[in-house]
């Protein structure tokens, strides 16, 4: 498996798990260690791992909150039209 789908599995499992942004360090060592990353990656830093996960979690938030501001614009320009009615 890619470095790339370990990052992503973490930052899924630890978003569904604690619904938080901030990544957890004993969270993320413990993911690091128990799924494999570190037997197909022994060169592999932890805290490099961790900052990978952290820069997806954050992607994740910010085009979760884009998805809920279009979705909120779009309430209002339905609200805005039928007033003009």
């Amino acid at each position: 498996m890619k470095l790339s789908e370990y990052v992503e599995i973490a930052s899924r499992e630890y978003l569904n798990e604690t619904g938080k942004t901030i990544l957890d360090s004993r969270w993320v060592a413990e993911f690091f260690q128990d799924s494999g990353v570190l037997d197909e990656y022994p060169r592999q830093d932890l805290v490099a791992f961790a900052d990978l996960v952290q820069k997806s979690l954050t992607r994740h938030y910010e085009t979760t909150r884009r998805q809920r501001q279009l979705s909120v614009d779009n309430v209002i320009r339905f609200i805005n039209r039928q007033r003009k009615l």
